[in-house]
């Protein structure tokens, strides 16, 4: 990769991780589904000025749109806003990895080579040994739903596929309105339009900076230059650049809210990041052949 292009896979994955950060400060002032329906609402703005791409249709839209943004962040900022912490959230999301290379084997034979089997299991026993911490800080019911998130990043992910002759910044802003319309309409059956406008209203510049750093910066922006490098180079080296994502929001979260994890909780964060690290770095997966 050219120096300069280096340079902006780090700078994404910077973002990504600082995004955590963000929305759990939008989140102490937005309930998650109006949160996550205006980082969205915010990313779809280009859709005023840019045509969907003809080369994907409604149906494909939607259903990456659900899988892949609308599924993996509400799933995000309701196990945040339910006391998962963002450190190990930003973990957890990484996870995808792991999930995509199964489905993957699953639903096209693309079989993950030795060492991707390594990857996973050492992943697994990383999830485990955090499975083993919660209950204590947090509930149940909220790691349960975060765990939504990969799984649909993971389907997000392969739905993409068909889609990937489409101009990236154009099918990500529509992709984000395709998520944005229903959020809206959850938002204001849930809230109701005076609760609402008043969350709206009261919302502190913090909360303000955080939602356009999120919409702007963190969506539009840092997921059209993924996907222009993703366009320019082989994958494998380009995604092993999301492994810093954990790692920022890890550090960011410990500076910003004075997060602490216990030992077996740092343990298995790392065991997670080291098994996606195997999974990343290693071959790509084989295809099994057709059977006539």
């Amino acid at each position: 990769m050219k120096p300069a292009d280096v340079g902006i896979a780090v700078m994404v994955a910077v973002i990504w991780g600082l995004a955590f950060v963000a929305s759990r400060i939008a989140l102490d002032e937005l309930p998650p589904e109006l949160m996550t329906a205006l980082r969205f609402g915010i990313a779809a703005v280009p859709c005023l000025f840019l045509r969907k791409p003809a080369q994907v249709s409604w149906p494909l839209l939607i259903a990456i749109s659900f899988t892949l943004f609308l599924g993996q962040f509400l799933a995000q900022s309701v196990a945040i806003a339910h006391g998962v912490p963002v450190g190990l959230t930003s973990v957890i999301v990484q996870s995808q990895a792991l999930f995509t290379i199964g489905f993957a084997a699953v639903l096209f034979s693309e079989m993950p080579s030795r060492m991707q089997t390594v990857g996973i299991a050492i992943a697994t026993a990383g999830l485990m040994m955090i499975c083993g911490t919660v209950g204590y800080d947090f509930s149940v019911t909220a790691f349960a739903i975060l765990m939504i998130s990969p799984i649909s990043f993971a389907i997000g992910n392969l739905l993409l596929r068909p889609a990937q002759g489409a101009r990236m910044f154009d099918l990500f802003a529509w992709l984000c309105l395709c998520a944005a319309v229903p959020l809206f309409v959850l938002s204001f059956v849930t809230l109701g339009p005076l609760p609402l406008g008043q969350a709206l209203w009261h919302l502190s510049p913090a909360g303000i900076v955080s939602m356009l750093f999120v919409g702007t910066i963190s969506t539009s922006i840092a997921y059209w230059l993924w996907g222009r490098l993703l366009r320019d180079y082989p994958a494998a080296q380009v995604v092993p650049f999301a492994l810093l994502v954990p790692f920022v929001g890890s550090a960011a979260s410990s500076i910003v809210f004075g997060e602490k994890f216990g030992p077996l909780r740092l343990a298995g964060m790392i065991t997670v990041i080291a098994g996606i690290a195997v999974m990343l770095l290693s071959k790509r997966p084989k295809v099994l052949p057709k059977v006539a």
